[in-house]
């Protein structure tokens, strides 16, 4: 599963995998294990901003600062998403 870094970011890794490219650009922050049980999922916009789709074990305070590094460093992580899959940003449905 591809980590968009080494580092935790409160405590979990960002990762996505590689089952998951054919969505749009989106953030799974989990423990050590990188499993999608218990994982927090974040949709990405092409402005940073992250949409919550499911909060998995992660509390509110979690939450927030997950999606501020998210909004922080959105184009590196797009970067490494770009790697694996063409789907880009979340968009608004219509």
């Amino acid at each position: 599963m591809p980590k968009y870094f080494e580092f935790k970011v409160t405590g979990y890794y960002l990762y996505f995998t590689s089952f998951c490219i054919i969505e749009c650009m989106h953030v799974h922050a989990s423990d050590k294990f990188l499993t999608e049980k218990g994982s927090a999922k974040f949709f990405v916009k092409e402005n940073g901003d992250s949409i919550l789709q499911n909060r998995g074990i992660l509390n509110d305070r979690e939450i927030a600062k997950i999606q501020s590094f998210i909004k922080d460093n959105y184009k590196d992580m797009y970067i490494k998403w770009s790697e694996y899959s063409k789907n880009g940003f979340f968009e608004n449905e219509k």
